[in-house]
């Protein structure tokens, strides 16, 4: 089908819904609208306030992302339930009929995208508010190279999360201002990156940093990263590469936001490539070196003194690095807990 004759039929399928009230105030009156995903057929949906949604499929173990509840747009996670079946849907909903109009356009691109990604319906509906949210951004300024190298680096270890778990961007917390750029309840993991030509001596920023979460564990992974001028990787490949592989793409994009990162801006970053020619990890230990708020309190020290950086000498023998099987028992652990 056509652009028009999506929009055509988005309306007219609201229209026919439209001409009876639903039965009930937390009832939908529903009519497919055409286009199939791998579980099941969107709807077009009008509640009992007229107000018009359409409903994209999930399976029943999926969450729906928060940050749409009104006054225009709703987003939200919905049942329906017939005689024999139980389908549970991403609603989104329209809240103002003046907006109707806009609503239509926003549906027609819902269903193109869910046409070329039956497979992934609410990635498909996620990818489509992210670009219209774009519109509306203001612009920002570009992140500089060290910049970059640091994100680099946290993309590495996010990649690495996501090839074992789809949702497990909501571990990526030092975006969100959280002290450590990974955690869950009891593991958490601290990402240092070097360009080429600098010591393995990572700068640790406040006397949380080092800190590990109680009863559990901190890992620094550290990258050594060389900006080359061919070949490489760069951080918009490893952005591209967490999209593809992430369950729900408005939220890592929202969390690279905050990390400074515009994907409108991704054409800026394409000839700025790297190439991490060391990675070591370490377990934050009481061997490791390092000064804490915690050490501090333990030997009677008052902490008054704020905005503490300091800096940690790898370059030797000691402390050594953990293995392979290590980091990914780590991980595992990681993505076994809640956030």
């Amino acid at each position: 089908m056509t652009d028009d004759t999506l929009r055509a039929l988005v309306d007219r399928r609201w229209a026919e819904l439209g001409t009876e009230q639903a039965t009930g105030e937390h009832r939908l009156r529903v009519a497919e609208l055409g286009v199939d995903t791998a579980a099941g057929p969107l709807l077009a949906a009008v509640d009992f306030e007229g107000n018009r949604h359409v409903m994209v499929p999930i399976a029943s173990n999926q969450k729906v992302r928060g940050g749409l509840a009104g006054p225009v747009l709703s987003l939200r996670k919905r049942p329906l339930e017939g005689p024999d079946s139980y389908q549970s849907y991403a609603d989104l909903g329209c809240l103002r009929r003046d907006m109707d109009d806009l609503f239509t356009l926003l549906c027609t691109n819902v269903l193109e995208a869910t046409k070329e990604m039956p497979d992934t319906p609410l990635k498909a509906l996620y990818r489509v508010i992210n670009r219209w949210k774009a519109l509306f951004r203001p612009q920002q300024a570009l992140l500089g190279p060290d910049q970059l190298a640091g994100l680099f680096g946290e993309l590495l270890v996010l990649n690495r999360l996501l090839e074992q778990e789809t949702s497990a961007h909501r571990f990526w917390r030092g975006p969100q201002g959280y002290r450590h750029d990974f955690a869950s309840v009891n593991v958490a993991i601290e990402v240092k990156a070097g360009l080429h030509g600098e010591a393995r001596r990572p700068r640790i920023h406040g006397l949380g940093q080092l800190e590990p979460p109680p009863d559990g564990d901190l890992w620094l992974a550290w990258h050594r990263i060389e900006r080359v001028a061919d070949g490489g990787v760069g951080v918009a490949d490893l952005v591209d590469r967490a999209l593809h592989l992430c369950d729900d793409e408005i939220a890592v994009l929202d969390l690279l936001v905050r990390a400074g990162y515009h994907h409108g801006d991704a054409d800026y970053y394409r000839d700025l490539r790297f190439l991490a020619t060391e990675e070591r990890w370490y377990r934050v230990d009481d061997t490791f070196p390092k000064l804490t708020g915690l050490q501090l309190s333990e030997a009677g020290i008052e902490v008054s003194v704020l905005d503490v950086d300091y800096t940690v000498d790898l370059s030797g023998d000691s402390p050594a690095p953990v293995s392979e099987d290590q980091v990914d028992a780590a991980m595992r652990t990681m993505l076994m807990e809640p956030v």
